[in-house]
């Protein structure tokens, strides 16, 4: 009989070889950083869409060789996108030429999953969780981590890093898929595998803000996991958090009012699974769908408010080839970024030789 490990690694393959063959796209060589996460001596750099550099936004493949980031974000200010590694347990800056260095190395940390800048308070939160495949992983008993971290913007420097299982006491499975942060600097965390959103403030001390029946998971990833539920979190307009479930609904939870949480009644759901989200400066989000199950591209879609979120418009404005696509952040000059980490190689057990951003319409 097969073991749940090679059933994971059978039903991913057809996912690893689409997203192999969908991200051949040849890239202008710039060469590795001796500060690297890699080693490898793959190339790295932007290839501009129309062709010449610096014209439009294009493609950074980034030479971060077993990164495999599932999130990241851009600061405007050092003009670095930041990139957690679900391998490492490290945070990677990531510059415009694809060059990678370690930022954030903190012992605490497993695999880094979510990864948010907070520019008003010169930190970076961090999202703590174990799929059981890193290199500090417990392996013979995964999605027991559960966690945030602080970290300082300039130096990677630990602020505070906060255990949410000794919060929730439930002895469930966890995963804090996303972090989202408040104009007050009170952070908000959501749990894939249980119906949970955590409140944390400035310095690190966590309750439990709403569990709630809407945030229950119902999407079923073959042979890995069953009932994942809340994928993504963005505070918005109105003190509110919306909450991107993985089956493609949306939540929204009043953060003075959390029993009030609804549905938002959407014109149509996002495509499932949804991976990631990014709160636009208009107030509306952008959306990225993972093709993980189905092998076909990654949907990006932009998602228009209506009534203080109690409805939206939902509309796809852009595809990326690689399947596996997990998070889209805002860029450079009004650019917005896709990125494809290689969780399917991660999950199938395969070294990679680094990672994709990949530019993308958002509106």
């Amino acid at each position: 009989m097969m073991n749940k490990k090679t059933k994971l690694r059978i039903a991913l393959a057809g996912a690893v070889l689409v997203a192999a063959a969908a991200t051949g796209t040849a890239i202008a060589a710039n060469g590795s950083d001796s500060g690297s996460d890699s080693a490898s001596g793959s190339g790295a750099g932007i290839e501009s869409k129309s062709g010449g550099a610096g014209k439009t936004p294009g493609v950074i493949k980034a030479d971060g060789a077993n990164v495999f980031p599932h999130s990241l974000d851009y600061d405007a200010r050092s003009k670095t996108f930041f990139a957690g590694s679900l391998k490492h347990g490290t945070v990677s800056a990531v510059g415009q030429d694809g060059k990678v260095r370690t930022h954030i190395k903190d012992p605490e940390l497993v695999s880094a999953q979510s990864v948010l800048t907070d520019r008003k308070r010169d930190r970076i939160l961090v999202s703590n969780v174990d799929y059981g495949t890193a290199d500090r992983s417990d392996k013979k008993n995964p999605f027991r981590v559960a966690g945030v971290g602080s970290y300082d913007l300039k130096t990677g420097k630990q602020d505070w890093c906060v255990d949410l299982t000794a919060v929730s006491l439930d002895g469930k499975k966890h995963l804090i898929s996303d972090v989202t942060v408040a104009p007050d600097g009170t952070a908000y965390a959501v749990d894939e595998l249980t119906p949970t959103v955590y409140r944390i403030d400035k310095k690190g001390k966590a309750s439990v803000l709403t569990r709630s029946d809407l945030l229950k998971g119902t999407l079923d990833i073959p042979d890995f996991l069953d009932n994942v539920g809340a994928a993504a979190v963005e505070w918005v307009k109105g003190n509110q958090l919306v909450i991107a479930m993985a089956d493609g609904n949306l939540v929204r939870v009043p953060i003075d009012d959390p029993e009030k949480a609804q549905k938002v009644k959407l014109s149509k759901p996002l495509a499932a699974p949804t991976a990631g989200m990014e709160l636009n400066k208009d107030g509306s989000l952008t959306a990225v769908s993972s093709g993980l199950l189905s092998g076909k591209p990654a949907k990006i879609q932009h998602v228009k408010p209506g009534q203080g979120w109690k409805t939206a418009t939902v509309k796809v404005t852009d595809q990326v080839k690689d399947p596996v696509t997990s998070d889209v952040t805002a860029g450079p000059a009004g650019s917005a970024y896709a990125l494809s980490g290689g969780l399917a190689d991660l999950l199938a057990g395969k070294p990679n030789d680094g990672f994709t951003l990949s530019p993308v319409k958002t509106g």
